[in-house]
Order: structure tokens, then C-alpha cells, then sequence
């Protein structure tokens, strides 16, 4: 294939878009449960502060941020007989399973109680996690050169299906069995106590599923077209930095990161430590929160098929300002959280199902129309670009809700016993609404999501 040719898409089944959406089942599981529990884990139940923690946390973001750019830069740059993409996933989809299990399982290896070791193990396998979670740049390169654009929706349905049962398993898990793990936790001085089977068996479960799915896809997949890239490497990234709409949509997406991965951080935390949730309580609210998240996933996609895509990422915007601040009820008294929790939870189910639907339909958008203009399609790049941004932003936030979390506690006198937690938990919400607020004005001014040629 030349330069200049355009590469021909053909109309794809709906078992291939369930083969290729198929590995999200794993990494939804596995990123699910380190962004929405890690914190809360070594927190509230190894009890490092909160402040490393969160430093912890912001390092994993800025690994990410370079390894993904890094990955898929060069995975545009070399065609091999495995094509541009496989190989990536063949050498690190083993080590995020790997660093999965061994990150949220560190009670098999050290001593708890050493909080310098504990720092140093998170510091480690968060890296390490973060950086091989970047094999799913490669892996979302694929879109824009296996399906065409009218597919792309649906495609991303398909795999954010299979994130959002994914989501469900890691809710119930987080829900019910890993805050069951971190109450014992919190009511025993020694943190060496016996990991419960209900606890490691799921958790090396992820870590397998993770692999095996990878490798699928990795040899049942079609091997992409192979078409020609003339440029370099550098002269890639400068086409792509020369791209005004796409860096205006860089900018959104690290805006509004910010906000996101505050939210992810500290949702779980604000449920068990602020809410105090009951057992039976996390099963009601993770069984509202799966219904949320397959309503909101139809919905959101039927929304961008009726009014364009920039004009659902509005609403997703606008919802998610109008509905945070809902964390300052916390201040209220009440004898039970349940009611709030699940409002909580279905709320931000909702709202992270209709974000979550946008990067791979954007991404692979940008691309294809970057090659009707040059004649090459950079899939990998401008799938990997928008991580330095966006994991910058992340670390940012992730630092930032470490800092808000230090702040001092507030104590509740409720019977059987009381219990405190920071004043951050309650107030978050309102200060991620206003940095989404931020994102809507801006998204809404600047960026460009919905194109001519697309109506063709």
C-alpha cells in the first residue's frame, strides 16, 4: 500500500468486536480495583498515610504517562510478522498480571507493620503496574485500523461491555470482600494477620484473566493491514503537535482527568470510611450499582448516535457538576448512610459510564482523520500522545486528594461505637465539580469531536 492510499475498512461481525473488546473483562477488573481501592487498602487498612499514599499513586501516573505515549509511538513505527501490536501485548500483558497480584496481595511477602517497606513495595508495583497497564495503547491502536468509523460506537460499546461487567465484578469484590478484609484490618493492631482465601483466590484470578484474554486476541485476532508509514518518528509527533483540535482535545481530556481521578481514588474510601457502610449495605449498593452502569452505557451511546459526540460529553460534563456536591450530605445526621451510599454510587456509575465510553471513539476518529489529510494512518501515536497529559493531570489529582485526605478528622458519636474519618471525604465532591466545570466551558469553546466526513 502506498503513501497515499487510503486503507479500506471493511464491515466487521459482531464476533470480532466481541473478540477484540474481550480483554477490557481484565483490565477493567484489575485497574478497577487498584484506582477505586488501592488507596483506601493501604490507608484505612495497612495504615500508611495518606500523603504517600497518594505520592505512591501520582508516580504510577507519571510512569504511565511516558510508557504509554512510548509504546504506542514505537508500535507505529515497526511491522512485523505479528504486525504492529501483538508483540507489545505477547511481552507485557504477563507482567500486569503479575504486578496485579503481587501490588494487592504484599501481606505474602513483608512485614505490614514496617511502613517503610510497605512504602517502598506499593512504590514498586504501582510502577510496574502502570507501566505494563500501557500495553492497552497498542492494543486501542487496533481500532482505527480494523473497524470503520460508523462501527467505532458499537465497537466501543462492546468493550466498554465487557469493562462494565468487569466493573460490576470488581464492585462486588471491592464492596463486599476487600472493605470485609480492611475492617479486620482496622480492628486488630497487628496487621499480620492471616489473607482470607475469599481474598487471594479472586485476586490471582484477575491477574491470570488478565493474561490469558490478551494472549486470545493476541492470536486470534487478524494481523492489521500492513500499509506504510514513510515518516518517522519525529516527524509523527510533530504532524501530531501540529494538530490543533486534537491538542485541544488533549488538554480537555487532562482537565477533566484531574477531576476523574480524584473521584476513582477516593469514592471507595468516602463509602467505607465517611459513610460506614455495613456489609449487607455494600451488597445493595453494588447490586444498584450494575443496574446503573448497563443503562447508562446503552443510553450514553444511543445519546452520541442521535446528537454527535460533543454534545453527550456536554451532558456527561454537566451532570457530573450538578450531582458531586452531593458528598457535603455527609455532614448531615443521619442514622444510616445506606440511602446516600447508593445515590453515591449509582451517581458516579452514571457519570464515569458516559466518560469512559469517549477515549476510544475519539482517539481512533483523530487518527483516520489525520490520514485523509496525510495519506498515513498513526494509530499507535495519537493513541498513546494523550497519556502525558492526561496521566500528568492524574498525578496531579492523585497528589491533591492525598493532600485533602491529610486534612484533620471529623468524629461522629454514633452507637455502637464512634468513629472518624477526614474532613477531605466530605468536601472533594464540590472541588472535582468545579474542575469538571472547568472542562465543560472548555470542551464546549474549543473542541472539535464530530466531522464531516463522518456523515459520508
Amino acid at each position: 500500500m502506498s503513501e497515499s492510499d487510503e486503507i479500506v475498512r471493511e464491515r466487521t461481525s459482531n464476533f470480532k468486536k466481541t473478540l477484540f473488546g474481550s480483554p477490557r473483562l481484565g483490565t477493567s477488573i484489575v485497574l478497577g480495583i487498584e484506582g477505586w481501592a488501592l488507596f483506601t487498602l493501604y490507608t484505612s487498612g495497612y495504615r500508611l498515610p495518606p500523603f504517600q499514599a497518594g505520592f505512591i499513586i501520582s508516580m504510577g501516573y507519571l510512569t504511565i504517562a511516558l510508557s504509554q505515549f512510548l509504546f504506542g509511538w514505537l508500535s507505529d513505527a515497526k511491522y512485523t510478522r505479528w504486525g504492529r501490536r501483538k508483540p507489545y501485548i505477547i511481552i507485557f500483558a504477563p507482567i500486569l498480571g503479575m504486578a496485579t497480584i503481587f501490588l494487592l496481595l504484599p501481606g505474602f511477602m513483608i512485614d505490614l507493620n514496617d511502613k517503610k517497606i510497605l512504602f517502598t513495595w506499593m512504590l514498586v508495583w504501582e510502577v510496574l503496574f502502570r507501566f505494563s497497564y500501557s500495553v492497552t495503547t497498542p492494543y486501542q491502536a487496533w481500532m482505527a485500523e480494523e473497524f470503520p468509523v460508523e462501527e467505532r460506537p458499537k465497537v466501543s460499546q462492546f468493550q466498554n461491555t465487557f469493562n462494565y461487567i468487569g466493573n460490576g465484578i470488581m464492585a462486588l469484590f471491592s464492596l463486599i470482600i476487600l472493605t470485609s478484609y480492611i475492617d479486620d484490618l482496622k480492628a486488630v493492631a497487628d496487621l499480620n494477620i492471616s489473607i482470607p482465601l475469599d481474598l487471594s483466590i479472586p485476586i490471582i484470578i484477575f491477574g491470570i484473566m488478565t493474561i490469558v484474554l490478551f494472549y486470545i486476541i493476541a492470536f486470534k485476532m487478524p494481523i492489521e493491514p500492513h500499509y506504510k508509514i514513510e515518516s518517522n518518528l519525529i516527524e509523527n509527533l510533530k504532524t501530531i503537535v501540529k494538530n490543533k483540535n486534537f491538542m485541544l482535545i488533549v488538554l480537555m481530556v487532562g482537565i477533566s482527568g484531574l477531576g476523574w481521578s480524584m473521584i476513582t481514588t477516593a469514592m471507595l474510601k468516602y463509602l467505607d470510611d465517611a459513610l460506614n457502610l455495613s456489609d449487607t449495605d455494600y451488597i445493595i449498593a453494588a447490586v444498584s450499582l450494575l443496574l446503573t452502569i448497563f443503562i447508562f452505557l446503552y443510553l450514553w451511546r444511543r445519546a452520541i448516535q442521535k446528537i454527535g459526540k460533543k454534545r453527550t460529553l456536554l451532558y456527561v460534563f454537566l451532570l457530573a457538576v450538578i450531582f458531586l456536591p452531593i458528598t457535603l450530605l455527609g455532614f448531615l445526621p443521619m442514622d444510616n448512610f445506606l440511602i446516600l451510599g447508593i445515590i453515591f454510587i449509582v451517581g458516579i456509575g452514571a457519570i464515569l459510564g458516559g466518560w469512559y465510553l469517549f477515549p476510544y471513539i475519539v482517539y481512533a476518529d483523530v487518527a483516520e482523520d489525520d490520514e485523509k489529510l496525510t495519506g498515513e494512518l498513526k494509530a499507535g501515536i495519537y493513541s498513546g500522545f494523550p497519556s502525558i497529559i492526561l496521566n500528568l493531570f492524574q498525578a496531579g489529582g492523585a497528589f491533591f486528594i492525598g493532600a485533602i485526605l491529610s486534612l484533620p478528622d471529623l468524629t461522629r458519636d454514633y452507637v455502637p461505637e464512634p468513629y472518624s474519618f477526614s474532613i477531605g471525604l466530605l468536601i472533594f465532591g464540590p472541588i472535582v465539580s468545579v474542575i469538571l466545570l472547568i472542562s465543560y466551558f472548555y470542551t464546549r469553546k474549543f473542541v472539535q469531536l464530530d466531522y464531516e466526513w463522518e456523515k459520508k
